[in-house]
């Protein structure tokens, strides 16, 4: 084993600041920081008393003593620099966004169905998964509310096979993790097949272990929503008003059983093995389901209108932010009610309709009200679907199933990678000014590129920490290449990869790739490394995506993720940035 030296884009760097000498000073320090330059509307301080720390730092973490005979860096100091993912990071870990805008002027991080633990047919429910996702950032959570008995509420997905768990349990969860990475709102959307004395309970439980925590206001009339900042550290209840349960019909019932080519396989390759495996298991899990009891529904019926009115108010009250659907089919939902602001849901294949024939008052809708799309029902095995199509007409909550894994929800981690992660990304100002004319923003095929960016794939390293050394090949080192690509408008999309490092722990790479982009404010950088192999499928080295509007220009250590998306302990990779 023999480490790799610094690769040239690094020597090249050093030389240049450090004026041919040996050492750098935290003063050249400094000044390349301050015009190798951060990400756009990044404040990242460029003080000669930041250059310092990290000058001590890297010379505590390599030579481990503690006083210092010098403190400048040589160049294998600098090198490590570079390759630390913590003092050299491509995006930014603070938040920069303004903060200050109405909670409709923003992407918000939300899960679908946050109580199951696997697929959605026969997977166990727990408060586990919404402690997970709560840390994760994610900002909105997903509870179906059914009768257990006469007495109690229980939190399950429908009909089907899935083991209940109590909503107090979720509710205490909920309370315990909401503000543990973000400081930001949570908000709370409730699928409710309830009864109105049931409705009551429910109440009456989230009152009392929210507390001061809840948001209360009326949803009436609310023309406009208070901004992230004002809701920050509170808890928001969003659902129907009790009088709409009875009257709705649910439209999701008939999405789900919309049959469509799903959208997984596309340029990024195959998705990874499905959470249900086999269609006779499949078929096996629908065949029990339909053997059960079909009474759910009517339990959600109230019994006179007169015991709605007398037990809806307490429930109502608690609703920050009404949803519906209301009547006269698609183009009436998308109406924009000056004096309210409300909540509609829609299928992702009842969104990709939407958007082709009234795109434009999608965009409408979204810039004061807000849009949530969930995933089709045949997704039983938790997979998801590509966002982008959501972003681009302004959605703010795109739903996504976060106990799966795979592609489609790399994109989403990615996405929300931006502004410190706390969890809300203020959408582009395009989506915020709908052309007077009535034309929507979305991009032709034959956009011109508003920005050009260049990558330079230079090296990765890590694998042998963090993998065991016949992890990819019993008989040699690995074969590493990596594939870069962009996630954003359809014209954007691209992806491309390096050639093959073979026989090596430490390839170095020193590919550059150039992406012209029509929509930067919405593409995303793909990145997965692979280990090339003869005879059987490649195997999976790491991945990671990160928004193209928040990277960091120059030289930066990139760090990998599982492909659950959790972050690798060494495993990273060296690249380079610049906007041209």
């Amino acid at each position: 084993m023999t480490e790799s030296g610094p690769v040239d884009d690094v020597r090249a760097v050093f030389e240049k600041y450090a004026e041919g000498e040996a050492h750098m000073s935290p003063e050249q320090l400094q000044k390349l920081m301050a015009e190798e330059g951060g990400g756009e509307g990044e404040e990242r301080s460029t003080s000669l008393e930041e250059a310092e720390r990290i000058v001590d730092e890297v010379l505590r973490r390599r030579h481990h003593i503690a006083k210092f005979t010098r403190r400048n860096l040589t160049l294998e100091d600098f090198n490590y620099f570079l390759f630390s993912t913590d003092l050299n990071p491509p995006i930014a870990d603070q938040v920069h966004h303004n903060m200050d805008a109405p909670l409709s002027h923003y992407f918000i991080y939300t899960g679908h169905n946050s109580y199951l633990t696997g697929n959605q047919l026969s997977s166990n429910c727990s408060d586990l998964p919404i402690a997970d996702a709560l840390r994760r950032g994610v900002r909105v959570v997903e509870l179906d509310l059914w009768p257990r008995g006469t007495d109690d509420v229980c939190v399950k997905h429908g009909r089907t096979l899935t083991k209940a768990v109590k909503l107090g349990k979720c509710l205490e969860s909920i309370k315990a993790n909401a503000f543990a990475t973000s400081k930001y709102p949570v908000i709370i959307t409730l699928e409710d097949h309830l009864t109105p004395k049931l409705q009551f309970k429910v109440a009456k439980m989230i009152t009392q272990t929210f507390g001061e925590m809840l948001y209360y206001h009326d949803a009436e009339s609310c023309q406009e929503f208070p901004s992230p900042e004002d809701l920050k550290g509170k808890i928001l209840i969003s659902t129907k008003p009790p009088k709409e349960y009875l009257e709705a019909n649910d439209g999701k019932e008939k999405d789900n059983g919309e049959k469509g080519k799903d959208s997984d396989e596309d340029v990024w390759g195959k998705e990874p093995e499905d959470l249900i495996s086999t269609q006779s298991e499949l078929e096996k899990v629908t065949s029990s389901i339909n053997d059960l009891s079909q009474d759910d529904e009517e339990r959600g019926s109230c019994e006179s209108d007169m015991s709605c009115q007398l037990l809806a108010p307490e429930y109502k009250r608690l609703i920050a932010i009404h949803a519906g659907k209301p009547k006269g089919g698609l183009r009436m939902a998308l109406k924009v009610d000056p004096n309210k602001i409300r909540r509609l849901s829609l299928s992702e294949q009842l969104l990709e309709k939407a958007v082709a024939t009234y795109g434009t008052d999608v965009i409408r809708f979204t810039q004061k009200n807000f849009l949530r799309i969930y995933p089709k029902g045949t997704r039983f095995n938790s997979s998801n679907y590509k966002p982008q199509i959501g972003w681009m007409s302004g959605a703010q909550m795109i739903a996504f199933n976060m106990q799966g894994h795979g592609r489609a929800l790399w994109l989403m981690e990615g996405m929300f990678r931006a502004n410190g992660g706390c969890g809300y990304v203020k959408k582009p100002d395009f989506l915020m000014n709908v052309d007077p004319t009535g034309q929507s923003f979305y991009p032709k095929d034959n956009s011109s590129p508003k920005k050009t960016l260049k990558v330079k794939v230079c090296m990765g390293d890590g694998w042998l920490l963090d993998f065991k050394k016949t992890h990819f090949d019993s008989y040699s080192p690995p074969d590493f290449f990596v594939r870069v690509g962009i996630a954003g408008a359809p014209v954007d999309e691209v992806m491309e990869k390096t050639k093959i490092e073979y026989d090596t722990w430490t390839p170095i790479w020193n590919k550059e790739f150039t992406f012209p982009l029509a929509v930067p404010e919405l593409a995303l950088l793909r990145v997965e490394v692979h280990e090339h192999d003869n005879n059987e499928k490649d195997d999976f080295g790491g991945q990671t995506c990160l928004p193209v509007s928040e990277l960091r220009q120059g030289i930066r250590a990139v760090p990998l993720f599982n492909r659950k998306g959790v972050k690798y302990s060494s495993t990273r990779l060296l690249m380079r940035f610049e906007f041209v």
